[in-house]
């Protein structure tokens, strides 16, 4: 049996700035051993331990498609006083590093079948959402989901993530992007304000929808009290947690929540499961 706390090896393939403040860099990664490329299969919406050896190790959500084989894709926002973060934004291309995975649960892509999904990011929560709209987006997957909109919020233009993802998804008939930033900006094509205010003018219809959304804490907050102002059902809203952890698998406490472990039940709950454990208000 494998022990759940040995990281596997796994190289540096290509690494991108992602922001102009250059804080953000998206790391793709591929395994040493064929083996344990081969046994990682994972859902949208699950995260990793990422680390370096002498210096620590810390979850990151995964932003590349399970259909995607050939590298595993993470962003990684580096902190003034984060010393993992600032080793990895420091690592060049080659460098070897450990993940252990896949962790935690995933977005519910059964029960989201035959609906028409809003997906909502801010920030670099949009990593896992990512991994989601390349998922669902596939030709194969594609016909099993409704209308597709995904709306986009960021601080300035030279903070939005994955732009060539953007701008190659805004060429497509079968989704709709939806872009905004905080205040106006010579040339910003798209919507301007705050994420709740614009998903509030919009008004998205709660009819059949299931609405993902992933941010910071307030924009998360905000643009549930949104939702469920435009009478989305509470088991339809479905969000992602983010919480300090330590071991990654439900065994050292350091991310409970009640009676659940956001490591090992989560990152992913639904907005009925969140209002239960008394965790959010709204």
């Amino acid at each position: 049996m494998k022990n759940p706390y040995v990281p596997m090896p796994v190289k540096l393939k290509a690494v991108r700035l992602e922001n102009e403040t250059g804080d953000l860099k998206t790391f793709d990664l591929v395994f040493v051993n064929s083996g344990d490329a081969e046994n990682f299969k994972f859902v949208c919406g699950q995260f990793a331990m990422l680390s370096i050896n002498g210096v620590g190790e810390a979850p990151f959500g995964i932003a590349s498609s399970p259909l995607t084989k050939e590298v595993l894709r993470f962003t990684v926002k580096k902190y003034p006083k984060g010393v993992l973060t600032t080793a990895l934004h420091n690592l060049s291309e080659g460098s070897t590093l450990g993940l252990r995975g896949p962790l935690g649960n995933g977005f519910p892509l059964e029960k989201m079948t035959s609906k028409n999904l809003l997906v909502v990011g801010g920030g670099f929560a949009l990593t896992t959402l990512r991994a989601l709209t390349k998922y669902v987006l596939h030709e194969k997957n594609r016909p099993h989901y409704g209308d597709i909109t995904l709306f986009v919020a960021a601080r300035d233009p030279g903070e939005m993530l994955y732009k060539d993802d953007l701008a190659e998804w805004s060429k497509r008939n079968d989704i709709e992007i939806v872009q905004t930033i905080d205040k106006p900006v010579e040339d910003w094509p798209h919507k301007v304000g705050f994420a709740a205010p614009v998903l509030k003018d919009l008004a998205p219809s709660a009819q059949n929808t299931t609405a993902v959304v992933c941010g910071p804490p307030i924009m998360i907050e905000t643009c549930i009290k949104v939702l469920a102002g435009l009478h989305f059902p509470d088991e339809e809203i479905i969000t992602s947690l983010e919480m300090k952890m330590k071991c990654g698998i439900g065994k050292c406490g350091r991310c409970n929540i009640g009676s659940k472990y956001i490591c090992k039940d989560g990152p992913v709950f639904t907005y009925k499961q969140l209002k239960e454990l008394n965790s959010v208000t709204v």
